[in-house]
């Protein structure tokens, strides 16, 4: 062959393309296996990564409520063993107190891979971590509930329930105690029972039993708490609201319809069911307080609000262990309130109205105790003494309709009564008709006239309803400043009710608009689930 040839038939074999798509086609079909492989072994890996995962977080879960009695190492173990992930789980850390629990655990697996390890990939490591908390710290929470007429029905029953499952939930989940509930119940006044009651300055004490109701004067508002060294006049227990017969002529002071005081429209009643209840961590006795709530009277947010903060108030302190030296209060609440700072403590309102503010009367502070100018003979009538008649003739006795020197004296000699006897035994208009108009004129313009100046005198409008709107809010930014989360519940309330509790919240997420009994359940449900939440954490 020559030269030439040789380099001709090379030349032709350069370019002869038969056989070439045979190679690119092994190439390609190895590279497809490769692939594919590849992807097996990927999703082999993908799912016992993600086996692995789903037991430990279950697993962590499970051992991180405060509820599990069980070790909560064991309970992951046996998570990992009912799976058959038993030999893969790796460590397992626990982290708890009294009101926290974190339990930490980790997994891995070795997976041999069935076709990477001919690109030298021999192992591929499967990794899987959980971590998974429930915690309440020490807990101070307060219901304030509204207990105005208008929940009288099926609205006091749907509170009695949301307000028992609540507590219910909330201190099953609290195996160590941390938690504790005090309950104050209100419509236009707050009822503090006679025990609280004695631990502020009260004035004007009428001596009525389970009437324990304190009027707060505007430097109550000064600070988050209710001074205990603060005048605070007790609102005397008087018919306020009932009229008489407003007639020329004497009425009997023992006349059922005109005389005796009707003490259905008050709103601070002699009886225990809606007094204020003081911290407890005992589950029964507070389910039993909730049920026994019942509805009458208006309604003073301000007021309910108030006094709740005031039980969170670390100036509490001292009269709490007073109560527990006296055993009324649980010993192992010794150090509550405790201070607004302390990073162990949430303090919690729940701020319940199905109402807005209404502007309420009161017996005004000089006519509330003390020695009244009325006098009382044996036979049980009455005189009064008009010191701003000319003498001798001051005393009126109504039942004659005459002016005299001296008390009416039938049966013996007359005593002077304290103004809380009177409340005890005469309507205010009764006093006000019979005492002064009927004594100070003779024509009916002139009566009326005389009857409005008692009247006015020994009444008066505690507040407007836009001061109490203001004060109300007042208490709620103090509530906000020293960390308290504010909870509010409008259930089935005005508008003006429904912006009032808005603006009271910690903020818009702590609201709830409860537009009938089932909402009013759910509301208290979300709220004991954002307090005692158990979350996975990674």
């Amino acid at each position: 062959m020559t030269r030439s040839t040789f380099r001709q038939q090379i030349l032709h074999f350069g370019r002869d393309e038969d056989g070439s798509i045979i190679v690119f086609s092994l190439i390609l079909f190895l590279l497809m296996v490769m692939m594919g492989g590849m992807a097996v072994d990927i999703m082999r890996y993908e799912d016992t990564r993600v086996t692995l995962q789903q037991t430990l977080d279950r697993s962590t879960l499970a051992a991180a409520a405060m509820t599990q009695t069980l070790d909560p190492q064991d309970v992951v173990a046996d998570y990992m063993d009912k799976a058959d992930l038993g030999d893969q789980l790796d460590t397992v850390t626990v982290t708890e107190s009294a009101t926290y629990r974190s339990v930490l655990a980790k997994g891995k697996v070795d997976l041999n891979p069935f076709f990477m390890h001919i690109m030298g990939i021999h192992e591929l490591p499967a990794r899987a971590v959980s971590q998974a908390e429930q915690g309440t710290d020490n807990l101070e929470i307060t219901l304030v509930l509204d207990v105005s007429g208008s929940m009288t029905g099926q609205k006091i029953a749907d509170l009695r329930g949301s307000a028992a499952e609540f507590a219910t939930t909330m201190l099953q989940n609290d195996p160590f105690g941390r938690v504790s509930i005090a309950i104050v119940p209100y419509n236009a006044q707050v009822n503090l029972g006679a025990d609280l009651r004695e631990k502020f300055q009260a004035t004007h004490v009428h001596g009525v039993a389970n009437i324990d109701c304190l009027e707060l004067p505007d430097a109550a508002y000064d600070t988050p708490a209710i001074p205990r060294d603060l005048d605070l006049p007790m609102m005397a227990y008087a018919d306020l609201y009932t009229g008489t017969n407003y007639v020329d002529a004497a009425v009997s002071p023992t006349d059922d319809s005109f005389a005796d005081p009707y003490y259905g429209y008050s709103y601070c009643r002699p009886n225990q069911e809606n007094i204020v209840r003081l911290p407890s961590r005992d589950l029964p006795t507070i389910v039993n307080r909730i049920n026994a709530l019942t509805a009458g009277g208006n309604t003073s947010i301000t007021l309910g609000m108030k006094w709740g903060l005031t039980m969170l108030d670390p100036s509490m302190n001292g009269a709490y262990q007073e109560f527990i030296d006296d055993g009324l209060m649980d010993a192992g609440l010794s150090d509550r309130p405790y201070a607004y700072d302390d990073p162990k403590v949430q303090k919690v309102i729940i701020l319940m109205t199905d109402g807005e503010h209404v502007p309420h009367d009161r017996i005004t502070d000089a006519f509330k105790t003390g020695p009244s100018p009325i006098y009382l003979s044996p036979n049980g009538f009455y005189s009064v003494f008009k010191s701003t008649l000319p003498g001798p003739n001051n005393y009126y006795v109504p039942h004659l309709d005459t002016f005299q020197a001296t008390p009416f004296n039938g049966g013996g000699p007359a005593v002077q009564q304290n103004w809380e006897d009177i409340w005890a035994t005469l309507k205010v208009s009764y006093v006000a008709w019979q005492f002064n108009a009927r004594a100070m004129s003779n024509t009916w313009g002139g009566q009326v006239t005389a009857f409005y100046d008692w009247y006015d005198a020994m009444t008066a409008e505690w507040k407007s309803r836009a001061q109490m709107d203001a004060m109300l809010q007042t208490t709620c930014s103090q509530a906000r400043d020293n960390s308290v989360l504010v909870y509010g519940i409008a259930f089935q309330a005005p508008n003006a009710g429904q912006q009032q509790i808005l603006n009271c919240a910690t903020n818009p997420g702590y609201y709830f608009d409860a537009a009938n009994g089932d909402l009013l359940r759910g509301a208290f449900r979300q709220i004991a689930t954002n307090l005692t939440q158990l979350r996975l954490t990674q």
